[in-house]
């Protein structure tokens, strides 16, 4: 019992030791998506995003706001590492079919792009989704809690390749020419013992 209660009281203090990100919804590095209630579904999305590279966001209004008349526009904001954030911008886009579709090219040192939706109902009532956040794209690299994460982080900052550029396949080209000579090696020598 006491075991269990000392157990209990050190989980209870490792939570309120938790980052604040946690707390309010959000891991670094951990995409923020839509919920079920949202009256739209997400068609296509780039995640992770990139520094340079295009990231498009399409969304699909679901047929009951269809046929309510809804429409939507997406608002998206760009945060950087060093933890600047730009101001939203709203993106003019048609909703041919419910459809509503947008790209933008994140700059360098980007965090993440924030996203979200406004729905425009018949009686011009208006309702944000996610009503006091955002939804959140990760980049390749991005800066959290004093540390740098994401595919092109290394070490204390970013490794990112220049747009339309692909990561070399040389280093894992080299890798596996050394495990085939290895290979060999001992194989020869193997069959020179016997």
């Amino acid at each position: 019992m006491k075991g269990a209660l000392s157990l209990s009281l050190v989980l209870l203090l490792a939570m309120a030791a938790a980052p604040s990100a946690v707390a309010g919804g959000s891991e670094g590095g951990v995409d923020v998506n839509p919920e079920s209630d949202a009256p739209f579904s997400v068609l296509e999305r780039t995640t992770p995003s990139q520094d340079g590279a295009s990231w498009a966001l399409s969304v699909q209004l679901s047929e009951d706001a269809k046929e309510n008349g809804t429409t939507a526009v997406i608002t998206t904001q760009i945060c950087l590492n060093n933890g600047v954030c730009d101001p939203p911008v709203n993106h003019d886009v048609s909703g041919e079919d419910g459809v509503y579709s947008m790209e933008l090219t994140p700059p360098n040192d980007h965090s993440y792009v924030n996203w979200r939706v406004k729905a425009t109902y018949a009686d011009d009532s208006t309702e944000n989704f996610p009503s006091a956040d955002w939804y959140k794209t990760w980049s390749t690299c991005y800066y959290n809690d004093g540390e740098y994460g994401g595919v092109h982080a290394e070490g204390d900052g970013c490794n990112v390749p220049a747009a339309g550029e692909t990561e070399s396949a040389l280093p894992a080209l080299g890798l596996g020419l050394v495990v085939v000579t290895v290979g060999a090696a001992l194989a020869i020598g193997v069959r020179r013992r016997a």
